[in-house]
């Protein structure tokens, strides 16, 4: 019988689903391992050979723990609220949920030739009401918890209303808003009920306040910070302009410290922890007060860098300021709006990243410098962001090359404050020296400066230390139809909680997906949708992290109806051991789903700070894109005519993009080139020895290069263990690097030659129970240890060339043992699942019984070596090898080589002068 690996592929696939092979029980003496891949938005393109990868690799180490003896929770869903199924239910008018149920199945059905062990009984889908109620429950607890800083957790927002009943404000250190009330325990008692929930929303985790958000007319949404792209929506390319508007918010800052702290004892990869530290950007500093006295105001700065404070000459308001309208004089207004209008057109990342143009507009008015008392003239510029630190900045021309180029683009002053600062040509802002031009400090060192002078403002009231975070806290809302809602009702204008009892609050029907005629998000078209017939709900939906920042445990207990997850799945599963996916999540998905795992704990829900104890990003595959190249006629005009690329050079020629699936070993199908495209049809072909050679380049795996590999071509030519095998041969995990189908077909030979270890040259079953050689034995052993070592360390690529050599090997000792090759099965196991569970089989087991067969224990002794071949060398020309045993002490050695008669042949009756004997490397004779 020949290896075919449709028959098997198939027959394998369905006997795992119907047994269930891979259902994961929490009753079990066995000890856990809980393996997560980051799960998948179903789009409607599938999978391409790309996305497999760390799913490959998560398998391919969750079935290697299973024989190890583990417990493996190996879960899979989907992300399946999201834009793409709104976007096409808008443009087609049929419900988002349908568009996501059909893109489901076509990933399900890939995922399954693929040959995964999942246990699918606890798939999770975030649009199901039955899990988008847990979403709106967890939100709840957010709403209805606040930040104790003494207690540097979260606590129920009852305590905080027994502590105002009781001793009213007094002693409070909370996570809050800048305006919290100051109040006695009576003034508490008397406020009406809008007065008191007014105050508790400036305390709760999650919170609505107006924001400045990225909105998108075209798409009537707020855009998130790494959904906009040079000032345009990543989907559709369309404008988005900065906009304030009430937004529910999570009070993520609140957890800024804890979720630095916690960087140190993840293992993650390094590049991936420096994204999340510098996106909290922790900075300590001072926060100082100038004075606005004509307007009754101050501008509050923080600065990390209080000790230049004598050389601030101007200050630079962000144009979405507060104080932006009322600060601006009568004469200026008409420049400071069309400044403000301009700004509006540029994203958050824009405006940092865009150092070098200048531009800014004076407000007319000023402000009074904290210690010298002169004025200080107030600008706007779009350098400054209102989201980060108090949205102002002092602005210090000698110490900040921003405020510099802006100083010398506008005039402004510039003071040199330090006897070692050279401004002559760019901002300075070394610490080494001493001050000049900053009245009392003048002579102090920098540590010396920055303890006096914030002791200065403190007496003065104008200024105190202060640890300020450049993370902002996270807008928690859509202006779309196809996400959670928000289960809230408005009263008098604030928000209450619906009952916990009535979750989950379900999407109501709309005739269009599309934001009302007066601007209201898409929900607003719902007819008669109002809590109890006459509170008006929330319609802003919740944004797309919202269901991915909870997901991993409602795979531990995903049929629970009472809870998000039972105390004892969740006490049994703690937290995800490995955690795969892409690093593009690195600050959205990751950031906010270690926020929400901390607020349940802090909750007292479980038990574990961080949620994901190590993760792997894993590398693109990118495409291997071909090209047909197109002669042009003397006036630059495409012709029908197409040169191979050897000849290309003599022609004038553009290249074009070409489907990657009808070249083979980069020469071109021409017959199915001809027939891809009507006007390829006439193509006529200029060849190299009857061959058209494509040319070849790097890229994006994209629909538009023509270089997508759908993994169902391949898994029909060649099988998925050739795929799985393949993917991970092409490179380390972690690493990009391209998709070369011109190497597929080796794979596909050594799984064939793994087959012909089983069977005799007829196709038969041939397996010995003799004794297995050392030369076997040998060739296992290193086989298990090497492939053990491997995975632990997640290199699989250099697991597959040893596989290769390992069967080369036993091929060559014709090795058909039972011993050797059924322990060789388990050890490929988790590489090649299908054939190795046919082998097992065959082998007499029972089926599907491989994975509870354990690894294959090593034996350090088979690999020890009792004999060399010593290279026997007469007056240092070496003649032949000589094998001898490796403990012979030099005495026997020596009476042994004396008396092989090819020695003696050599030493040609020449008496010996001495022998040099090296154990284990030489044998020299001196004659």
């Amino acid at each position: 019988m020949e290896y075919n690996h449709k028959l098997i592929e198939k027959k394998w696939q369905a006997f795992w689903a119907k047994n269930a092979t891979f259902k994961t029980s929490e009753s079990t003496e066995k000890p856990k391992y809980y393996v997560l891949d980051m799960f998948p938005y179903p789009s409607g393109a599938g999978l391409h050979v790309g996305h497999p990868l760390g799913y490959i690799a998560s398998d391919i180490f969750s079935r290697y723990k299973r024989t190890k003896g583990f417990n493996v929770l190996h879960p899979m869903g989907y992300d399946s609220f999201g834009l793409p199924a709104e976007q096409y239910a808008i443009q087609t008018g049929q419900h988002p949920s349908i568009t996501t149920e059909a893109n489901i199945n076509r990933y399900r059905q890939q995922m399954d030739n693929i040959g995964f062990s999942y246990d699918w009984s606890r798939e999770i889908r975030t649009s199901e009401p039955d899990y988008y109620k847990w979403t709106q429950w967890i939100f709840m607890q957010a709403f209805n918890a606040w930040y104790d800083k003494k207690e540097d957790r979260a606590v129920p927002i009852e305590q905080l209303i027994t502590r105002f009943e009781n001793t009213g404000s007094q002693g409070i250190d909370a996570e809050s808003d800048e305006d919290i009330g100051v109040f006695t325990a009576e003034d508490w008692r008397a406020f009406s009920e809008e007065q008191q929930q007014q105050e508790l929303l400036k305390y709760r985790l999650a919170y609505l306040r107006e924001s400045t958000v990225n909105w998108c007319p075209a798409l009537g949404t707020v855009l998130a910070n790494d959904e906009v792209i040079n000032g345009l929506s990543e989907r559709g390319g369309f404008p988005v302009e900065q906009k304030k508007m009430m937004q529910w918010s999570m009070r993520i800052t609140a957890y800024a410290d804890r979720l630095l702290r916690g960087l140190d004892v993840i293992d993650w990869p390094e590049p991936l922890i420096e994204m999340q530290r510098n996106w909290i950007g922790k900075s300590v500093g001072a926060l100082v007060k100038f004075p606005v006295p004509q307007f009754d105001t101050d501008i509050e700065v923080f600065t990390t860098r209080v000790d230049t404070i004598f050389g601030v000459s101007f200050i630079v308001l962000a144009p979405e300021h507060d104080l932006v309208a009322s600060l601006t004089t009568d004469a200026q207004r008409a420049e400071v709006e069309n400044y403000i209008h301009n700004t509006s057109k540029k994203s958050e990342l824009d405006r940092m990243a865009d150092t070098k143009t200048v531009s800014g507009a004076f407000t007319g008015s000023y402000a009074k410098h904290p210690i010298t008392g002169e004025d200080v003239q107030i600008w706007i510029a779009d350098y400054v962001l209102a989201g980060y630190g108090t949205g102002a900045v002092m602005a210090v021309p000698s110490g900040d090359q921003r405020d510099y180029l802006f100083a010398k683009h506008f005039n402004l002053p510039i003071v040199a404050i330090s006897d070692s600062q050279n401004i002559d040509e760019a901002a300075d802002a070394n610490k080494d020296g001493r001050y000049i031009n900053s009245g009392f400090i003048n002579g102090m060192s920098y540590a010396e400066a920055v303890d006096a002078l914030i002791a200065k403002l403190g007496e003065l009231g104008l200024g105190k230390a202060k640890v300020n975070f450049r993370m902002r806290d996270a807008i928690f809302g859509r202006q779309r139809y196809w996400g959670e809602p928000v289960p809230v009702f408005f009263k008098n204008g604030l928000p209450y909680l619906i009952k916990e009892e009535e979750l989950p609050l379900l999407l109501p029907e709309v005739d269009k997906y599309l934001p009302t005629e007066s601007g209201e998000p898409p929900l607003g078209r719902a007819e008669g949708w109002k809590y109890q017939d006459e509170y008006e709900y929330e319609l802003s939906t919740m944004p797309g992290w919202a269901g991915s920042s909870w997901y991993w445990f409602r795979y531990m207990d995903p049929q629970n109806r009472e809870d998000f997850a039972s105390k004892k799945a969740i006490d049994y599963w703690k937290s995800v051991d490995l955690y795969i996916g892409g690093s593009e999540h690195a600050t959205g998905h990751l950031l906010y789903s270690r926020f929400w795992n901390k607020i349940l704990k802090d909750l007292g829900y479980h038990n574990e700070e961080e949620p994901f104890k190590k993760l792997i990003n894993q590398g693109m595959i990118q495409g291997r894109s071909s090209f047909v190249y197109r002669v042009l006629d003397e006036e630059g005009r495409g012709t029908n005519t197409y040169v191979s690329l050897g000849l290309k050079d003599e022609y004038n020629t553009i290249p074009l993009h070409v489907d990657v699936n009808i070249v083979h070993n980069d020469m071109l199908n021409t017959e199915k080139f001809k027939a891809s495209r009507p006007d390829f049809e006439h193509a006529e072909f200029v060849l190299e020895d009857g061959k058209y050679i494509c040319g070849t380049e790097v890229e994006k795996m994209s629909k538009s290069k023509f270089n997508v590999v759908n993994p169902d071509d391949i898994i029909g030519q060649f099988g998925a263990d050739t795929l799985r095998l393949y993917e991970m041969f092409l490179g380390p995990l972690e690493q990009a690097k391209p998709w070369n189908t011109n190497g597929i077909e080796g794979v596909y030979k050594f799984l064939r030659k793994v087959w012909r270890l089983f069977h005799d040259a007829e196709g038969n079953l041939n397996i010995s129970d003799e004794k297995p050689t050392k030369a076997e034995y040998k060739a296992l052993h290193k086989i298990i240890k090497k492939v053990e070592d491997d995975i632990e360390r997640f290199s699989f690529n250099t697991s597959v060339s040893a596989f290769m050599i390992c069967v080369n090997e036993l091929t060559d000792l014709r090795c058909n043992k039972r011993e050797i090759l059924q322990d060789l099965i388990v050890v490929l196991s988790s590489y090649a699942p299908h054939i190795t569970e046919e082998l097992w089989t065959l082998l007499g087991n029972d089926a599907g019984s491989i994975s509870s067969a354990g690894y294959p224990v090593f034996e350090p002794a088979y690999l020890v070596e009792s004999e060399f071949a010593y290279p026997v060398s007469i007056n240092g020309k070496m003649k032949m090898n000589l094998s001898l045993a490796l403990d012979l002490d030099q005495k026997t050695v020596e009476d042994m080589v004396l008396a092989n008669a090819d020695v003696l042949r050599y030493m040609d009756g020449k008496p010996l002068k001495k022998m040099i004997f090296v154990k284990g490397k030489i044998i020299n004779i001196v004659v």
